[in-house]
């Protein structure tokens, strides 16, 4: 209880050097001054037990623990920027890499180029010439995420978004990599291979086949087809085999193109969705029509 009467006895301190403070309202004195009768009533104490005081005040004792408490929390928080000595370190590794490159050593490359991103991670140089390595060891995604980083670390270097449409032509992801190839010209527009490796994505993407090209590649599609032609798909309802006429054909055919449009639905809904979009697409837009 001693201890309890101690720690008591320096809030009450603390409580009553606030108010000879005069910075507080008469609320604020008012409200410290109850606080202060509470506690001595509550532990039994008062401001003539000098005998309770410590050595050091309450505010001090704060002061030393949180300031034994902060430098840490920044010290695991906040990374060392890197040093002299390991910038140039790290550009000795670079240069390595790219030697290991020149003589298509690529994992030994990637490598290298690990060793001085760790030394300075935020040098967009280095991943991008990691992608460049990751691209020819066909680690594709590997190359678009060290793109990615490069390209947060530096908007402008062009060369990050050329090797980025390279790993995405490659995952035969035309789309974007146009994209990316188109951003790499802006700012370099004189690049040949840029040019040349955006003409190669574009015609990739116009000779794609067609969602309906492939649907007509399906088995299922084929053996839909083939059971038309031999007459496997009868009237609706399943009625007897006997003189077939215009109106059965036609039902038996809607009922079995209904049968199996919805298995595809089942199956593959993607598929199913390309094809909408794709018709919905080829449909005039008022907004197109010109204007009287």
């Amino acid at each position: 209880m001693t201890d309890n009467k101690r720690l008591a006895y320096s809030i009450i301190q603390f409580l009553r050097d606030q108010l000879q403070s005069g910075d507080l309202t008469s609320d604020a004195q008012e409200s410290l001054e109850v606080a202060v009768q509470c506690l001595e009533t509550a532990f039994s104490i008062s401001v003539d037990n000098e005998d309770l005081a410590v050595s050091q005040t309450l505010p001090d004792i704060f002061t030393a623990a949180v300031g034994e408490e902060i430098p840490s929390v920044i010290v695991d928080s906040v990374p060392d920027s890197p040093t002299v000595e390991d910038l140039s370190k790290a550009e000795l590794l670079k240069i390595e890499g790219n030697e290991q490159m020149k003589i298509e050593n690529y994992q030994s490359a990637v490598d290298y180029y690990t060793k001085a991103i760790e030394l300075n991670p935020s040098n967009a140089v280095y991943f991008c010439n990691r992608a460049a390595a990751f691209s020819k060891l066909g680690n594709y995604t590997g190359a678009v995420e060290d793109c990615e980083k490069a390209i947060a670390f530096d908007p402008s270097y062009s060369k990050a978004y050329g090797r980025m449409g390279l790993a995405l032509a490659s995952l035969n992801k035309y789309n974007e990599a146009v994209e990316f190839y188109k951003k790499a010209l802006e700012l370099d527009p004189d690049n040949e291979s840029y040019k040349a490796n955006l003409i190669i994505a574009e015609q990739k993407i116009k000779d794609a086949p067609s969602p309906a090209s492939n649907l007509m590649q399906n088995s299922q599609v084929q053996q839909l087809m083939s059971g038309m032609m031999s007459g496997s798909y009868g009237p609706v309802g399943g009625a007897a085999a006997g003189p077939a006429t215009g109106a059965n054909d036609i039902a038996g055919l809607i009922q079995a193109g209904q049968q199996f449009a919805q298995q595809m639905q089942q199956q593959n809904p993607e598929l199913i969705e390309q094809l909408r979009s794709q018709i919905r697409s080829r449909t005039p837009s008022a907004s197109n029509e010109e204007q009287s």
